[in-house]
């Protein structure tokens, strides 16, 4: 899962990464916050219980049949519907969220698209790249990136890699984060995505980028080729030796722990009575 050090360093990282600017990207952050602080209390993403809900059956079932009746209705109703959805899973909803995909609000887009992750949509799919390929709202495809991981089993690798290598430092974080899924079982992707987040690992700027590249990286390893495994074990000590963010290296200590590589845990423990690590 996304670790906390993530879930914290999404709620600053666009207004950090907005300073760079891209000139590509059309967006004003302050002007953003004012219209989310307003229209909605908070990131609906923070309140998604990506291990599942605990709730009574036949009380969510309520809360959905209202949630159907709130997306028919006018812009405060519809946010009402879309947190039901980005919370629970009903294949009705699907026919009223494809819709507010469109909205012009770029708060009715961004809960939209995490309510389609919370309940992915084939027919979805090609709108949600063009989203995230598209769309001049950071927020939007924050969420975009996000929900994508939802959709391992469509074309969504390409997408997903393109907006780790070039767009703001919130998407990029999730676009790392949902390569992991992307890439799934599958040899061939593991090692397209693998290859992306190793590069960006290296050079990207943001700590918690680089943070959730080792996660997913760590995801990904037991379906690539030897040869990439040990660039990516090399690489991970790397990190741990050099990177200047402390949570970086934590995290990678991690991941090598994890993988429980023999050879690795050696040389670790070497590093350890060196001195060169605590």
């Amino acid at each position: 899962m996304i670790n906390a050090y993530t879930i914290s360093f999404m709620k600053d990282a666009l207004e950090k990464s907005s300073k760079a600017g891209l000139a590509k990207l059309a967006m004003d952050p302050d002007v953003l916050a004012k219209e989310l602080a307003a229209e909605l209390l908070g990131d609906p993403l923070d309140e998604i219980d990506l291990e599942g809900l605990d709730a009574d059956a036949l009380e969510v079932a309520k809360e959905c049949d209202s949630g159907l009746v709130w997306l028919q209705q006018g812009h405060e109703e519809r946010l009402q519907g879309l947190r039901i959805f980005c919370e629970h899973r009903d294949q009705r909803a699907l026919p009223l969220l494809l819709p507010l995909l469109n909205e012009p609000c770029p708060v009715e887009r961004m809960s939209a698209v995490y309510a389609l992750g919370r309940n992915p949509c084939p027919s979805a799919v090609d709108l949600l790249v063009h989203i995230l390929q598209q769309d001049s709202n950071a927020y939007v495809r924050k969420a975009t990136a996000w929900s994508l991981g939802n959709y391992a089993d469509a074309p969504v690798l390409g997408p997903l890699i393109q907006a780790l290598k070039t767009d703001v430092a919130a998407v990029r974080l999730w676009a790392a984060g949902s390569l992991a899924e992307a890439g799934g079982a599958d040899p061939t992707k593991a090692d397209l995505a693998s290859n992306q987040l190793l590069i960006s690992l290296r050079v990207d700027s943001e700590p918690g980028v680089r943070s959730n590249c080792i996660w997913s990286l760590a995801r990904l390893y037991g379906n690539l080729e030897q040869e990439r495994k040990d660039q990516l074990l090399e690489d991970f000590l790397v990190v741990l030796l050099q990177d200047p963010e402390a949570s970086v290296r934590d995290e990678a200590r991690v991941a090598l722990e994890q993988l429980d590589e023999p050879k690795v845990s050696i040389r670790v423990q070497t590093l350890i009575e060196e001195g060169l690590l605590g």
